[in-house]
């Protein structure tokens, strides 16, 4: 509270613009929380199909779906995965200039 006695505005630590490297690490991480929930949901589908055999028509079409958007939640992690290192390696060089000379001292 200020002196007074109304409330300070909040301060945001974070802009509502994200920098390209921020927005690929988000990227990643929403990648992996599909990754992880599609592959929870697949095993939990596996598991019903094989305990409960259920008989519904539809069933048989909808069990396998988590199955394949784990295979491609997982494509998709990695490949945004691999974006994200190769950005972090090629800013570490940007960065600092004198990496060559250290390497060359070694």
């Amino acid at each position: 509270m200020t002196p007074s006695g109304r409330s300070a505005p909040t301060c945001r630590a974070r802009s509502r613009h994200r920098t390209g490297r921020g927005r690929l690490a988000r990227a990643v991480r929403y990648a992996g929380r599909l990754l992880c929930w599609s592959l929870g949901t697949a095993m939990a589908s596996a598991a019903t199909d094989l305990l409960l055999a259920p008989h519904a028509q539809w069933w048989s079409y909808a069990w396998p779906v988590p199955w394949i958007l784990t295979c491609v939640s997982a494509l998709t992690w990695a490949v945004l995965r691999a974006c994200e290192k190769n950005a972090a390696h090629s800013s570490t060089d940007v960065e600092d200039p004198h990496r060559d000379e250290w390497e060359h001292a070694a």
